[in-house]
C-alpha cells in the first residue's frame, strides 16, 4: 500500500542506528581503556600502591618515636603508661590515615640525638621506629642527613626562653650572656643560645632542664615556645615565667619518615586532607585540648600558630569518582595505647 514502508528497509534503518551505538559504545570503551592503561604506567601511584611500596600492608603494628616528658606536647604518666598531648594526637592522626587502629600504635621514647637515626628505647634496647613525631624542626643540614625525610610541617612554633619569676627580662638570647643556659642537646636551640654567649649546657631530657632551673643549677631554659609552654603551664608553684625574645625564625615542626619517601608521601596526604577537609576536625581539637588552654599564663609569648601550616597537593591516582572522597575522622580523644 502506499505510504508504509516496507519491512525490509525499515529494518536495515534499525540495524544501522543500533550499529552506530554499538560503534560509539566501542569507541568510547576503548577511550576509557586508552585513559585509564596512560593513568597507570604514566600517572602517579595509588594510595594502596604507595602503602605496597611504603612496606606497610603486611604490618601488624606502627611504631613511633616521640618524647615522653614534654606536657601539652608527649607525656607518658607514670602509673599508667599512657601517653598524651599533641605530637601524640597527630601521631593517632596519621596512623589512622595509614590504615592502623590505635590498638596497633607503639609509641616509643626517643632522644634528640636518636631522632635521625630512627633509634628509640624500648625498655633496655634499641628499636627502630617506622615515624618520629616528636617536635623535629625542620630544617636543610637536618635533611641532608641519610635517614631523614621530612614531611610538611604539621605546627609552627618559634624559640623562646623561660625564667623564674624575678629574672630581668630577657628580650633577645643576648640577654643570657654568660649565664648558666639548659636546652636539648643536638636541637636548633643550642646553636642558637651558644652564639649568644651563654653558657649552655645540653641535656637529653627536657625535665631535666626544668629540674636545673627549680633548683638553681641554671638560670633559663631555652628551646621551642610550644614545649616549654607546657612546663610553665603546669608549673606547681607558678614561678616560671615565659619570654619573648623576638626572633624572626619560624620553627617548623615535620614527622621523620626515616628515608621512606613512599611513607612521607602518605604522611603528607594525611595532612594534605586533615586541612582541607572541612569534615575533620582532628589537627584542630588536638591543638585545643592540648595547647590553647596553656597559652594565656605563658603570655607575652605567643607559645604556637593556632592554625594548621599548609601542605602542598600530593600527586596521588585517583578516579574521578573518589576525588571527593576522604579518610573518616577517627575521634580524637586520647586512647590507651602499648609501650613497650
Amino acid at each position: 500500500m502506499s505510504g508504509e514502508t516496507a519491512p525490509g528497509p525499515r529494518r536495515r534503518v534499525l540495524s544501522m542506528r543500533v550499529l552506530r551505538f554499538v560503534a560509539s559504545v566501542a569507541v568510547l570503551v576503548l577511550v576509557m581503556a586508552a585513559v585509564v592503561a596512560f593513568l597507570v604506567v604514566k600517572g602517579p601511584p595509588s594510595e594502596q600502591e604507595l602503602l605496597e611500596r611504603a612496606g606497610l600492608t603486611d604490618k601488624l603494628e606502627l611504631r613511633i618515636g616521640v618524647k615522653d616528658d614534654v606536657p601539652g606536647v608527649a607525656l607518658r604518666d607514670a602509673d599508667t603508661g599512657q601517653f598524651s598531648g599533641f605530637d601524640i594526637d597527630i601521631a593517632y592522626m596519621v596512623a589512622s590515615d595509614l590504615g592502623f587502629r590505635r590498638s596497633q600504635v607503639h609509641f616509643y621514647p626517643i632522644e634528640p640525638e636518636d631522632r635521625s637515626k630512627m633509634q628509640a628505647r624500648d625498655g633496655n634496647r634499641f628499636v627502630t621506629v617506622d615515624l618520629v613525631v616528636s617536635t623535629y624542626s625542620i630544617t636543610e643540614e637536618r635533611e641532608k642527613l641519610p635517614r631523614v625525610t621530612f614531611s610538611a610541617p604539621y605546627l609552627l612554633t618559634e624559640q623562646s626562653v623561660v625564667t623564674i619569676e624575678g629574672h630581668s627580662t630577657v628580650q633577645s638570647l643576648e640577654d643570657l650572656r654568660g649565664e648558666a643556659v639548659c636546652t636539648l642537646g643536638t636541637s636548633t636551640s643550642q646553636t642558637a643560645v651558644a652564639k649568644a654567649g651563654a653558657n649552655v649546657f645540653g641535656k637529653n631530657r627536657l625535665s631535666e632542664c626544668f629540674t636545673g632551673l627549680r633548683s638553681g643549677q641554671f638560670e633559663a631554659v631555652t628551646t621551642d615556645a610550644a614545649m616549654l609552654a607546657g612546663f610553665v603551664a603546669t608549673d606547681p608553684l607558678q614561678r616560671l615565667q615565659h619570654h619573648d625574645i623576638g626572633l624572626e625564625a619560624v620553627e617548623a615542626w615535620g614527622i621523620n619518615t626515616g628515608g621512606n619517601e613512599d611513607l612521607r608521601t602518605l604522611v603528607n596526604l594525611s595532612l594534605y586532607r586533615s586541612l582541607h577537609n572541612p569534615n575533620d576536625p582532628r589537627w584542630e581539637e588536638a591543638f585545643d585540648r592540648n595547647l590553647r588552654h596553656e597559652q594565656p599564663v605563658n603570655l607575652p609569648q605567643e607559645i604556637a600558630e593556632e592554625h594548621q601550616p599548609d601542605v602542598d597537593p600530593v600527586r596521588v591516582r585517583q578516579w574521578p569518582w573518589d576525588r571527593d572522597k576522604f579518610p573518616p575522622a577517627e575521634p580524637a580523644q586520647p586512647a590507651p595505647s602499648t609501650s613497650r
